[in-house]
């Protein structure tokens, strides 16, 4: 019985500390380390040089791209059960929202890679269930996201003609993802109507993402043209442009690569001329954007852009290149794609490594989880000194 000598107990309430204060600031763009991470392996794979060691290093570094992923989500899970208001200000926040395409993309990349070279320590049978559930979740969440960021940046966001960013193509890009994977798990369905029916639901998210960037891209780059250089922490994410365009052209590449078991001859030929003819241009415009990015990448790094999580924006897009060229080399036979695949994945591990030791570093620091400061309040003003 309470009584007023013996009060009832209040409940202990905790301070932020530890873990459930550090995922406070945790946004989906911290997604974009796992994506950068396993695109090393999945590119590395089809690589037209091979040396001792090097399928068990993917190996490697798929697993870690693997355990970042569990990490994350459990993180991001922490994050929602916590701290909603903070998750609410991010879905409504232009800036933050469309990184939740980052989510999808983790998921596809990681359940790639679990089939390419995750095989070899948990075998076929188990790569190809883990990458089902990966592929099934990261394509349904990418398939929502390219439609519920645009709905929000419409009617709840408000954002300025001068505002336009590369970020705004990560929910869009997402389908593209899903469209050049998707072919891996085609060999492992039932002949006919099954792998038809994967083959052409992959086109399809092919077209959704070609058609959603040739909307978006002309309003990033006119935003450039009239409102000068971004922001100096988000130079790096022009480098975001090449995604739909390296991966367009690994996607043509990879449907190339099954139509000749799925669909008839007419269309099966289709496809490998549509890879070519496809590849071959577009790839030539994001060796343009690519010159243009790193322009202006080195001009802000003169005016001292230091280091941000936007410098994975350097990782993954880079290695949608690398497959997109190693496809071309496939399907032309011009040993000129198989050497700049080779330059560009020497590229996507340099960068990939400087992203990963900053992040490292930031991480033990504090720095990348912190709170932003708070402006301090003006000072009074003072008064005439008398003489």
């Amino acid at each position: 019985m309470v009584t007023a000598a013996h009060p009832a107990p209040r409940p202990l309430v905790l301070p932020l500390t530890g873990v459930r204060a550090a995922v406070r600031q945790l946004g989906p763009n911290w997604y974009a380390s796992v994506m950068g991470t396993a695109i090393i392996a999945n590119a590395g794979t089809t690589l037209p040089v091979r040396f001792t060691g090097l399928r068990t290093a993917l190996t490697v570094v798929w697993a870690l791209s693997f355990v970042l992923l569990l990490v994350l989500l459990g993180a991001r899970a922490l994050h929602w059960a916590h701290h909603r208001d903070r998750a609410r200000e991010q879905l409504l926040d232009p800036t933050a929202a469309p990184f939740y395409g980052c989510l999808s993309m983790a998921l596809l990349a990681v359940g790639a890679g679990t089939v390419l070279v995750g095989q070899d320590w948990l075998g076929l049978e188990a790569a190809v269930a883990v990458d089902t559930v990966l592929f099934t979740a990261g394509t349904v969440i990418g398939l929502v996201a390219a439609v519920a960021i645009p709905y929000l940046m419409v009617v709840r966001h408000r954002i300025a003609a001068d505002e336009a960013s590369p970020v705004w193509l990560l929910p869009v890009v997402a389908p593209m993802v899903s469209a050049a994977v998707g072919p891996l798990l085609l060999p492992h369905l039932p002949s006919g109507q099954a792998q038809q029916t994967l083959l052409f639901a992959c086109y399809a998210m092919f077209g959704v993402s070609l058609l959603a960037t040739l909307v978006m891209l002309p309003v990033i780059f006119a935003r450039l043209v009239t409102a000068g250089p971004l922001p100096l922490p988000l130079t790096p994410t022009l480098f975001l442009v090449l995604g739909p365009l390296g991966q367009s052209t690994t996607a043509a590449n990879k449907f190339a690569d099954v139509a000749g078991g799925v669909l008839p001859a007419p269309y099966a030929h289709g496809f490998t001329a549509f890879a070519v003819l496809y590849g071959v241009p577009v790839m030539g415009f994001a060796l343009m954007w690519l010159a243009l990015a790193l322009a202006m990448v080195l001009r802000a790094r003169r005016r001292g852009m230091g280091f941000a999580m936007t410098w994975w924006a350097f990782t993954f897009p880079v290695g949608t290149c690398v497959t997109g060229t190693e496809g071309l080399g496939k399907h032309t036979g011009l040993a000129v794609f198989d050497g700049l695949a080779v330059v560009l994945y020497v590229g996507l591990v340099a960068v990939w490594a400087v992203a990963a030791v900053h992040t490292a570093r930031g991480l033990l620091s504090g720095r990348l989880l912190a709170a932003p400061r708070r402006a301090l309040p003006p000072l009074p003003p003072t008064t005439a000194r008398t003489r």
